[in-house]
């Protein structure tokens, strides 16, 4: 029994983070090729006032009287591990490039294009490619078959940087890239550390970074600071408790699409407060359920939006597990309900 909820935990840890290669071929002593990730497809009907998408973010738009229903199997992964010695190097793809469908891509055939998700190398201490931002909060996303969990609330960004890591504590320069498209001159500094014990794992993170305006009136210039307090707590039996919160002037790294171009009215990027709470109960060796919520709230910009939503998901197998998940998703303008049907199998 520990066993196989020990692989319904990695199986859906896998929805949000790098499906770790499975499938290994060894060249020679010192070098060995893996393969891996996943097949997942999904149906999922959008009902109320916001537009339908595969998986909700900071910013949907509003559509009044939708009614959509979708086939989609663009969370579907694949990956490649090469080990040379101490050295690691991943790539990691899935088919969201094309996020939105268009009726040409459909008509024949649903023609997804391939999108990178993860291409570094490691070696010790040191992290160098495009991975999970050291300020993305991984441990506290929910279980969830719409792909993240509740996004609106979430830090959730992938980039190029350089990474140290030293037991608990974690350095990093980031890609400084902003959502207005301004070149930067200094990367963007993340620093965290992470507690961890028998009762499960919090971490804090810090996050600057040093814009420049360009000469530009409406574009953000200075240091902006932000910060986020996560973690995985064990609750009863194989159960947890996950949650994060973000403050400060986090800008496109909190709740995607919520906060692009505006500033406040200080010429900073706008104050942003958000959220998530998620708990994942074990109904027993093959049965786990999730409830969760996400919001964010701007006030500059007058967001205020929030994501619910609850699961049941079955695992037929170590590799192949089925649900089915309910939620809201609400913005200032409307809402829409949403029912989503999921089947995955793990290389």
């Amino acid at each position: 029994m520990n066993k196989l909820i020990c692989s319904t935990a990695v199986c859906a840890a896998l929805a949000s983070t790098t499906a770790l290669a499975s499938y290994e071929i060894n060249i020679n002593e010192k070098q060995k090729l893996s393969f891996g990730g996943y097949f997942k497809a999904d149906l999922r009907n959008v009902n109320g006032d916001i537009a339908y998408r595969d998986f909700w973010i900071g910013n949907n738009a509003y559509k009044p009287d939708t009614n959509e229903t979708r086939f989609s199997v663009r969370e579907s992964r694949f990956n490649i591990k090469y080990q040379h010695s101490d050295v690691t190097a991943v790539l990691e793809w899935d088919f969201y490039d094309d996020q939105q469908p268009t009726g040409a891509s459909e008509t024949v055939t649903g023609g997804h294009s391939l999108r990178l998700r993860h291409a570094y190398a490691q070696y010790g201490n040191w992290k160098v490619g495009q991975t999970w931002s050291t300020f993305m909060p991984l441990v506290s996303i929910a279980d969830a078959l719409d792909f993240g969990g509740a996004h609106v609330g979430q830090t959730f960004i992938r980039q190029t940087q350089v990474r140290y890591t030293n037991n608990g504590l974690e350095l990093a320069l980031e890609n400084p890239s902003t959502q207005s498209g301004k070149s930067q001159s200094v990367p963007d500094v993340v620093a965290r550390y992470t507690f961890k014990g028998d009762w499960g794992q919090v971490a804090l993170a810090g996050l600057m970074r040093t814009l420049d305006d360009g000469g530009d009136p409406l574009a953000a210039d200075g240091s902006q600071f932000a910060y986020n307090i996560h973690g995985r707590i064990k609750a009863f039996g194989e159960d947890d408790i996950r949650f994060s919160y973000n403050g400060g002037r986090s800008g496109r790294y909190v709740s995607p699409g919520a906060n692009i171009h505006d500033l406040a009215d200080d010429g900073d990027i706008h104050e942003t407060q958000a959220y998530t709470l998620a708990y994942r109960h074990l109904w027993n060796d093959t049965w786990r359920s999730s409830l969760y919520y996400g919001a964010v709230k701007i006030d500059e910009l007058d967001a205020d939006r929030k994501h619910w939503g609850l699961n049941l998901i079955k695992s037929l197998s170590k590799q192949l597990s089925i649900g089915a998940e309910i939620g809201n998703y609400k913005t200032e303008d409307g809402d829409s309900d949403y029912i989503q049907l999921s089947a995955k199998y793990v290389l």
